[in-house]
């Protein structure tokens, strides 16, 4: 259990923001499934771009569980604290600042990690949102721009004093990009540093994993993010495992099928159909693709152009599955 500013997290899992994945249907899921806390997409901090149809559907915040955890990127200053001020009109109740990303579109924009290598502008722009709303701010970063340039402990010790009132480090710097292995010697060194909660980020992708990264850091909690593609049961798994420090079973294939039904159900109703269809495309992909058997059934259902046929071709799938399996 920790807490951001007045609300009280009571699971240690977080479902990290990932562009393009975390998107309204997907964190309402986790939720579900255990998640303490759930952040959206980046959203651009150049609300001149906010009328698009992409930023739409990332501003969209209707129905979602408290608290309502929004991520903002971009460099400068004043944007960024309009951006948080805006958010909060359309019911965020905690601004994520993003300077993370490694994305090159991000950086070359002098955003998300790249933004590292710049720290009298990180304490600007950390100074300009906090004091632009009257909510939560909280800070995501990497453990610095290279190998030779590690900086998060003193970003963490600028956040803390900015009025940060939590702090996410990814175990890569921004030029690992997500190659070679998260290490997690500089969290436990920031950890030594600051007071404000700190989430551990990288790599995470087992409850054993996620409980060794917690008892080495000190962290308050683990963030998972590319573990949880396809595979949103990572949160009740971690979470039940540090609770009593035994593994649920994973999940049956009934359950894998009705969820993964209701998740596609959702991107149809949050996106309509001919978007939701598109993007329920690469959600099959990831909750499947561990499955041999898959990969002509994932390329059939790519070619599927409306939602009737894609409900239909799951449920015939998870019954070819059982049929094949009570045959054999």
């Amino acid at each position: 259990m920790f807490q951001i500013g007045p609300y009280i997290i009571d699971s240690k899992v977080i479902l990290a923001p990932m562009a393009g994945v975390t998107d309204q249907p997907f964190r309402q899921l986790c939720r579900r499934l255990g998640a303490g806390l759930v952040v959206s997409e980046m959203v651009t901090s150049d609300t001149r771009l906010w009328n698009s149809r992409k930023s739409s559907f990332r501003l969209n915040h209707k129905g979602e569980e408290e608290p309502r955890s929004v991520q903002i990127a971009g460099g400068d200053p004043q944007m960024m604290a309009e951006a948080a001020r805006m958010n909060v009109v359309n019911g965020a109740q905690i601004i994520d600042i993003n300077m993370g990303c490694p994305a090159k579109k991000v950086c070359n924009k002098a955003a998300g990690s790249a933004l590292l290598k710049d720290e009298p502008l990180v304490l600007s722009i950390l100074q300009s949102v906090v004091a632009a709303v009257d909510v939560p701010v909280t800070l995501k970063i990497r453990t610095g721009w290279s190998i030779d340039q590690k900086n998060a402990e003193t970003i963490a010790r600028m956040a803390e004093d900015s009025g940060i009132k939590a702090l996410a480090i990814h175990g890569r710097t921004r030029t690992c990009g997500y190659k070679g292995e998260a290490e997690y010697d500089t969290i436990a060194k920031v950890r030594k540093l600051i007071e404000i909660p700190l989430f551990a980020n990288g790599d995470i992708s087992t409850p054993e994993k996620a409980k060794e990264v917690l008892d080495y850091t000190g962290a308050d909690a683990v963030m998972i993010g590319r573990t949880a593609q396809g595979n949103p049961w990572i949160f009740k798994e971690i979470d039940h495992y540090l609770r009593y420090n035994e593994r649920l079973e994973k999940p049956a294939e009934k359950e894998v099928q009705l969820t993964l039904l209701s998740h596609v159900a959702a991107l149809h109703q949050f996106y309509g159909e001919y978007l939701g269809v598109r993007i329920a495309r690469k959600h099959v992909g990831w909750y499947l693709h561990h499955q041999s058997k898959s990969v002509s059934f994932r390329a059939h259902f790519n070619q599927l152009e409306s939602a009737v046929e894609q409900v239909a071709a799951i449920e015939q799938y998870f019954q070819r599955s059982r049929l094949s399996f009570a045959a054999a």
